[in-house]
């Protein structure tokens, strides 16, 4: 007795079917499964047995063997429990062959027959839309609509075995979940935080304003007390609504994670992680015998804020030079090589030396100045190119403290950014990219143009302070971001100038 159950799994984010054979053939009491299952596959045996016990169904006394296919990659988790146990009464002829072969089938048993949720539901509904001859998905009923937001295949929800039994078995119906992308995407800007709270920074707001309308990376460097933290927490209000590209992107990954939240169809905000400083560079850019994503990658198309920069270890910092030049991690073990992800905004603070008060009106700095340079060497010169926009975020002053007067709040702002991200989504329309930052050599030749006194300015900046060539091509995207912001076609030599200001680790520390 044979039987074929589709199914699907997930290899880093994405998802690929796979076949659950089922062979019932006589012989002493035997259970095997094989096609490489890692310790929570094997477990499968016993959850299946005690669920099909519970729901009334006798656990057939034979030799049964179990073959994941393809058999050469690794199967992790617990979401083959619901079409193993459908593949063994498929094989007992307690379940029609007939729709075996058009639905895939995932879940996780509880030993009552119920079905918990699993993870990465959204990539195996994206794999199982692609293949023909797939009329659906049956999946858990907390992951059904995370499912659904892929409108090329059905997706039916189930809370138990027996439910899924009378549907194979067409004794019951169930209703396609649906959802409505356009409501989901309605009520999505509640944030608890407001650029409106910030008092003084003008400076700051401005340059955090240009950051967010170009996806640029960002570097604040000021005393303690300053605001830097408080402007970071603020950045993610301001920033431009998700297309549903980026949405479907960014979900997938939280998805097969395991970090999603129950019952959420579809992130709709862009995510904001701040790791801590003892991060390892595993948890940074991902990794593991099985590589999983790590903070880069779940921030794909968010802000990954680094509060105090210089103290994470120098070699976690240094790994982040592929991600922020490329917008992905390629990460190779023995046993699988998998590419994630990881085109985000990078937002960082730091203090201008070691005590913090350099420069600071009030307070004296302790530091000697071989004390500063070691302080600031930590930050290299390869990470700092990388870094579009260096602001200082200066102590405040009293009378900036107590203005009664109401600072410009992030709605506000979020309007000018979403309208200069529309002119850069018309730009780039025939490309994979979506803002500036993104821009490669050929899209700054041809978006980037500027006249003789803009290119005399550079020219000078460059011989002065010794911009590297990468800094020469962000500057001109920074220029170029400027210029949208005023919904202006050309880049002037004002833009120009702006651009270059942003530079302060160039003009002033790292000098």
């Amino acid at each position: 007795m044979l039987a074929k159950v589709k199914s699907s799994s997930i290899l880093g984010i994405d998802a690929y079917l796979l076949d659950v054979e089922v062979d019932i053939s006589p012989g002493l009491p035997h259970f095997s499964t094989v096609g490489l299952p890692d310790q929570a596959v094997k477990e499968s045996r016993d959850r299946v047995r005690a669920a099909l016990g519970n729901i009334g169904y006798e656990f057939p006394v034979k030799n049964i063997t179990i073959n994941l296919a393809p058999a050469d990659i690794k199967k992790e988790g617990s979401l083959y429990d619901l079409p193993i146990a459908v593949g063994i009464l498929a094989a007992c002829g307690l379940i029609s062959h007939k729709l075996l072969d058009e639905y895939i089938i995932v879940g996780e048993l509880s030993l009552d027959g119920g079905v918990r949720p699993v993870w990465g539901a959204l990539s195996m509904a994206l794999a199982g839309a692609k293949q023909k001859g797939i009329k659906g998905i049956i999946v858990p009923k907390e992951n059904a609509h995370e499912a659904a937001v892929v409108q090329d295949i059905c997706v039916y929800g189930v809370s138990s075995l027996p439910q899924t039994i009378q549907f194979l078995n067409e004794e019951q119906i169930i209703q396609p979940t649906v959802v409505n992308i356009a409501d989901i995407f309605s009520n999505h800007y509640q944030y608890e935080f407001d650029f409106a709270d910030v008092k003084g920074q003008l400076h700051a707001k401005r340059a955090l304003e240009v950051a967010t309308a170009g996806g640029h990376n960002i570097l604040m460097i000021g005393p303690p007390g300053a605001g830097k933290t408080m402007l970071a927490k603020r950045i993610n209000t301001i920033l431009p609504e998700f297309t549903l590209e980026e949405a479907i992107e960014t979900t997938k990954i939280y998805s097969a994670a395991g970090m999603l939240e129950s019952n959420l169809a579809l992130m709709t905000t862009r995510p904001f992680r701040a790791p801590h400083h003892t991060i390892s560079d595993a948890g940074l850019i991902g990794g593991g015998q099985m590589p999983r994503p790590g903070e880069v990658s779940m921030t794909h198309n968010g802000l990954l804020f680094l509060d105090e920069i210089l103290e994470f270890k120098r070699r976690t910092l240094e790994v982040m030079r592929q991600p922020l030049e490329n917008g992905y991690v390629t990460i190779t073990r023995a046993t699988a090589s998998l590419t994630f992800p990881a085109r985000f905004m990078l937002a960082a603070a730091m203090n201008p030396c070691p005590c913090g008060f350099l420069n600071h009106p009030v307070k004296e700095c302790s530091c000697s100045p071989q004390k500063i340079r070691n302080y600031i060497s930590r930050l290299s010169g390869p990470l700092l190119d990388r870094i579009d926009i260096h602001i200082e975020v200066p102590a405040l002053k009293y009378n900036e403290l107590t203005k009664i007067k109401p600072a410009e709040n992030s709605a506000a702002i979020r309007n000018r950014v979403g309208s200069a991200r529309k002119i850069q989504q018309g730009r780039f329309s025939k490309s994979k990219i979506y803002c500036n930052a993104h821009m490669n050599s050929n899209h700054i030749r041809g978006f980037c143009q500027i006249d003789d006194s803009s290119r005399k300015l550079l020219e000078t900046a460059i011989n002065k302070l010794g911009f590297s060539a990468r800094t020469y091509d962000r500057i001109l995207k920074v220029a170029r971001t400027i210029a949208d912001l005023e919904e202006t076609p050309q880049i002037s030599m004002q833009h120009i100038s702006e651009a270059i200001q942003y530079r302060c680790m160039d003009r002033e520390y790292w000098q």
